[in-house]
C-alpha cells in the first residue's frame, strides 16, 4: 500500500509524499521521482496519480476515476481518461507497453499495482 508522509523542518515548506515501488510523489511540487529522478506532472497527472495510489491494489472503475480528477459523471467519452494514463504510463513505466504499476482492468478501470514487501515510508 503506498503510504503519505507529512513533514515539516524548521525552515522548509512542509511536504506530503507517497511512495510506493520505486517512485515517490511529492503533491505540493506536482512532481514524481523515479530512481532518483524527478519528472513535473499536469495537475490532472498528479490527481490521477494519487488517487490510484492512495487505493493501491484496488480496481478504480473509470466511472470513479472520472469523477474524482474530473468531477465529471460524463462517460460518453473516457478516451480522456485512457489518454492521461498513457502520459502517466510514459512517466513512471520501465517499459509503458507492459506496464507493472498502472493495470488495466478491462472493461471496469484501472488498478494501482504494489508488490508485497516494496512499498514503504517516505523519509
Amino acid at each position: 500500500m503506498a503510504r503519505r508522509k507529512a513533514s515539516s523542518t524548521k525552515g522548509k515548506k512542509s511536504s506530503r509524499r507517497l511512495q510506493a515501488h520505486d517512485l515517490t510523489l511529492d503533491l505540493e511540487d506536482r512532481c514524481v521521482v523515479k530512481n532518483g529522478v524527478p519528472t513535473h506532472l499536469t495537475l490532472k497527472e498528479c490527481a490521477l496519480l494519487e488517487i490510484l495510489m492512495r487505493n493501491s491494489g484496488k480496481v478504480l472503475t473509470r466511472k470513479r476515476l472520472m469523477k474524482e480528477v474530473w468531477d465529471t459523471d460524463y462517460l460518453g467519452d473516457t478516451r480522456t481518461l485512457d489518454v492521461h494514463i498513457c502520459w502517466l504510463r510514459k512517466k513512471i513505466e520501465d517499459n509503458p507497453r507492459e506496464p507493472v504499476a498502472i493495470r488495466t482492468v478491462r472493461r471496469v478501470g484501472y488498478r494501482f499495482e504494489v508488490s508485497s514487501g516494496r512499498a514503504r515510508k517516505s523519509k
